[in-house]
C-alpha cells in the first residue's frame, strides 16, 4: 500500500468509531431502562391499548371510502378507548381527591407514589391527553362519516 488510500480509511474509521460511541450509549440505555421501577399495567390498561389496532378500521375506511369501516372504527374508540379512560379516571378519582384537597398527611403517605410523584395524578395527566386525541379522533371520523352519508343521498336522487 502506498497511502493513497488515506482519505478512505479515514472515513471507514470515522464511522467505526461513531458505531462504537452509539453502541455504548445504546448499553447504558438499556440498562437504565431494565433499572427503572415500573408498575405491572392493570387490565384497563391492556383493553385501551388495544384500541390502536382499531386504526386499521380507519384506514381501510378511509382508503376505499368504507362506511361500515368507519363505524367499526367509531364503535371501537367508544369501547375500547372511551370506556378504560372512564373506569381509570374512577379508580384513580379517591387518590387524586386526596392528593389535592385533604389535609390528613398520613392519608397523602398513603397514596401510591411513582418517583415521588403521585400515581394518580400521572395518569390523570395521560387521560386528559388520550382524551383529546381520542375527541379529535371521533370528531374528524363524525364529519368524515357525515359527508359521506350526504354524498351517497345525493347519488341516489
Amino acid at each position: 500500500m502506498d497511502g493513497h488510500d488515506h482519505m478512505f480509511r479515514q472515513r471507514v474509521a470515522q464511522r467505526y468509531s461513531r458505531s462504537s460511541v452509539d453502541k455504548k450509549r445504546l448499553c447504558i440505555f438499556i440498562l437504565e431502562i431494565e433499572e427503572l421501577e415500573v408498575p405491572e399495567p392493570y387490565l384497563w390498561e391492556w383493553i385501551w391499548l388495544s384500541s390502536f389496532a382499531l386504526s386499521y378500521f380507519s384506514l381501510e375506511a378511509v382508503k376505499r371510502n368504507k362506511i361500515n369501516s368507519l363505524k367499526c372504527y367509531i364503535y371501537g374508540i367508544v369501547t375500547f378507548g372511551y370506556l378504560p379512560l372512564l373506569y381509570s379516571i374512577i379508580m384513580w378519582f379517591g387518590e387524586v381527591y386526596t392528593f389535592l384537597f385533604s389535609d390528613d398527611y398520613a392519608a397523602i403517605l398513603d397514596i401510591v407514589y411513582w418517583k415521588t410523584y403521585p400515581y394518580g395524578l400521572l395518569w390523570y395527566a395521560f387521560i386528559f391527553l388520550a382524551l383529546q386525541v381520542h375527541s379529535f379522533a371521533m370528531y374528524f371520523s363524525y364529519n368524515l362519516l357525515i359527508s359521506w352519508k350526504t354524498r351517497i343521498i345525493k347519488k341516489s336522487e
